[in-house]
């Protein structure tokens, strides 16, 4: 199966439904008031993690996800009924971010967590919402609202408790192998691991039957930290591990130096994320069958003395060493306390609440004027311009917030044309 773990979609919640103008007709009623019922509210997105999915691979083919419109109000006040939310199932370990943006709407890591993404619009009011002594018989009714709109970022963040990080062809498919029931595709060529690979690892020795994830994550190389090769593809899932096991070819028969490659890896880490660099590391020296590691590992043996670590020799293909050191690990899971600063590599934008009523004028590139606005874009789009009561009321609360003004002030000409969101209008004094 393919791994895909970043894609953007877009995501479009429903549109309220429409308010209802209508009038009571009944026997020995000559003049019925109003009845025009509201319309329901439209459908919310709503992201849901689902146990069933370990990868953003269905969004590739399906990235536009719409909620259904509420219902239109009817006649006798009745209501229009709610759209159901539209639910998009999502991998545990999902990153919501707006593209346009770059705000974090949601980090969902629990099972079954839910998350609204886009709101639906409410429905429009029915002509007996405005019934007043001044206006007991009004003809007019709202449109529903719009719903939100946005595209989305989404990114996949491994749910490991260890991550495995070492060159390629150093061993860690290997390794995961033989302690999980993963099988992750090995050979002797570099770059095998082009995803990254889940097992769980069991400690029986240890009483009760613990276990924990492990993550065989693809190869780092030289200038990853800046996104060279798979980068930060490749970074993006050691965030999130407790633990590091460092693995390195103490034989060093591909011509590579195991304590050379110790810290040209950290160096990555680092400049990646302080955060990461931090973390617990166990080094296991791999490939102690082969010659040449006997050698090599009493250097790493005065490296992890100097750096303060645990070593282990180990042999992924025969399975030395390995009980020693999953049992190491965890040791250091169940001492493991996560540090209680904020996640350094992301940056968490602070959703302003906007003020719904400020106004802003300014001009798009032909010239021609645009009034931007929460709450006079809303009533726009929920105005029936075709209904002479509507476009009065609109034009009431047009002089009410003193657009007039606001444009004579910029310099507006008679006939001038005024965009407020998808309406153009022509400037008439």
């Amino acid at each position: 199966m393919q791994f895909i773990d970043r894609i953007t979609i877009k995501v479009t919640a429903g549109t309220g439904g429409h308010g209802k103008s209508a009038f009571r007709r009944e026997k020995f009623v000559a003049k019925g008031g109003p009845s025009g019922g509201d319309g329901g509210r439209g459908g919310d997105v709503i992201f849901r993690v689902d146990n069933n999915m370990n990868t953003l691979l269905d969004f590739r083919y399906h990235r536009k996800f719409t909620a259904k419109n509420g219902e239109n109000g009817d006649i006798k006040n009745q209501y229009g009924h709610n759209a159901p939310p539209c639910i998009v199932k999502v991998p545990q370990g999902t990153l919501v971010k707006d593209a346009d943006t770059g705000e974090i709407l949601a980090d969902l890591t629990e099972l079954g967590q839910e998350a609204v993404i886009a709101k639906g619009g409410r429905g429009g009011r029915g002509n007996a919402k405005f019934a007043n002594s001044a206006n007991r018989a009004p003809t007019f009714a709202e449109f529903g609202e719009p719903g939100e709109v946005k595209n989305l970022l989404l990114e996949l963040k491994l749910l490991a408790d260890v991550g495995l990080v070492g060159y390629p062809s150093v061993g860690k498919s290997s390794l995961v192998s033989k302690v999980s029931a993963a099988r992750p595709e090995i050979a002797e060529y570099h770059f095998t691991t082009i995803t990254p690979v889940l097992g769980v690892v069991n400690v029986g020795e240890l009483g009760d039957e613990k276990t924990f994830v492990m993550a065989d994550i693809p190869g780092l190389i030289d200038g990853a930290s800046e996104g060279v090769g798979l980068g930060h593809d490749f970074l993006r899932h050691v965030e999130r591990t407790k633990i590091i096991v460092h693995i390195v070819d103490a034989s060093g028969i591909e011509g590579r130096d195991p304590v050379e490659d110790y810290y040209k890896i950290n160096k990555e880490l680092k400049l990646y994320s302080e955060k990461i660099a931090r973390r617990t590391q166990i080094l296991a020296a791999n490939k102690m069958d082969l010659p040449g590691a006997e050698e090599n590992l009493q250097r790493l043996r005065e490296l992890a003395d100097k750096e303060g670590i645990q070593l282990f020799p180990i042999c992924a293909a025969t399975g030395q060493g390995l009980k020693e050191l999953i049992n190491a690990v965890a040791k250091a899971l169940d001492e493991y306390v996560e540090e209680p600063d904020a996640e350094e590599g992301e940056k968490v934008y602070e959703a302003q609440a906007e003020d719904p009523d400020k106004i802003t004028i300014s001009r798009n590139i032909s010239g021609e004027f645009v009034v931007s606005g929460k709450s006079l874009e809303k009533l726009v789009a929920m105005t029936n311009f075709g209904n002479d009561e509507a476009l009065r009321r609109f034009q009431y609360i047009w002089r009410i917030k003193g657009i007039d003004k606001k444009l004579q002030e910029r310099g507006i000409k008679e006939g001038e044309t005024v965009h407020i969101g998808d309406m153009e209008f022509e400037y008439r004094e």
